[in-house]
């Protein structure tokens, strides 16, 4: 079912969406362009819809039989999280991931598109239209970005590593603990977009990410990318690894070193 060929033609169909759907509005939206979704600041623009509706049909080309569960798909209806547990193979679509940032003008943002099958993701794809950079990985075979094979920063002590986290819909009393936490460390960012947490992380500019929204689109692909490049990431609350499937959302460490997961996790639990 996975092949080069089928992984080639993704990325090329990626590419193709963000020049001709994404790029053109990047730095050129309009307030009539821009909509928000659950409430302040849930941002969607006509680029998101626009790359969503163009992906789609064609991913589906790709792999007879399969479906897709977009972003905005599944904003206009919860029901389409249901297609995760069906036999069909299902792509994971995030059109652009980063909304705010794409709309503040900001560069990081990204296109993030997984093939999930029976519950695991068989394929990843992350390309960063601004930097002109593709990101792939599958599983046994490595994560690579533009033909480089991708390796995560290992060895690195709690208090000497750098991370990406987002407190906006986190939960107490996580919220509280990882603002305390984060003094402990060199330093962490937040960078409104989990396709370049991961995507940093993979190539180890990260150390490590901290989330708590569990949209499957948002994670699927990058995950694979930090697996295949050396890390892991399991749920603080009972360690377990992620899967693609629909779950509550809960706290969920990334790390760069698979084997310093549990160290990282003691100093980030309650």
């Amino acid at each position: 079912m996975i092949n080069d060929t089928l992984f080639d033609q993704t990325a090329d169909l990626m590419r193709e969406i963000a020049e001709t759907l994404i790029l053109p509005r990047f730095r050129s939206l309009n307030d009539a362009d821009i909509t928000e979704k659950s409430g302040p600041g849930d941002l969607v623009t006509i680029a998101d819809q626009e790359a969503e509706l163009a992906l789609t049909p064609r991913l589906m080309d790709l792999l007879p039989g399969s479906v897709v569960v977009g972003e905005e798909a599944v904003s206009a209806d919860g029901s389409v999280l249901e297609r995760l547990s069906e036999d069909a193979p299902v792509w994971l679509v995030d059109p652009v991931d980063g909304t705010a940032n794409f709309v503040r003008g900001e560069s990081n943002f990204a296109v993030m598109v997984a093939l999930v099958v029976k519950g695991e993701t068989r394929g990843a794809w992350i390309f960063a239209p601004v930097e002109n950079r593709m990101a792939m990985a599958a599983p046994g075979a490595g994560a690579f970005l533009e033909g480089r094979r991708l390796q995560t920063n290992r060895s690195v002590k709690f208090q000497d590593a750098y991370g990406d986290y987002s407190s906006k819909y986190m939960a107490e009393p996580y919220r509280s603990l990882l603002n305390d936490c984060l003094r402990t460390v060199r330093g962490a960012r937040q960078g409104h977009c989990s396709a370049y947490a991961y995507l940093d992380t993979a190539r180890g500019e990260l150390d490590f990410v901290l989330q708590y929204m569990m949209n499957p689109w948002d994670h699927a692909a990058g995950e694979l990318l930090v697996s295949e490049a050396g890390g892991a990431s399991r749920f603080l609350d009972d360690a377990t690894v992620y899967r693609p499937i629909v779950q509550p959302h809960r706290p969920m460490l990334t790390i760069g070193d698979a084997a310093q997961w549990t160290t990282f996790a003691e100093r980030l639990k309650p």
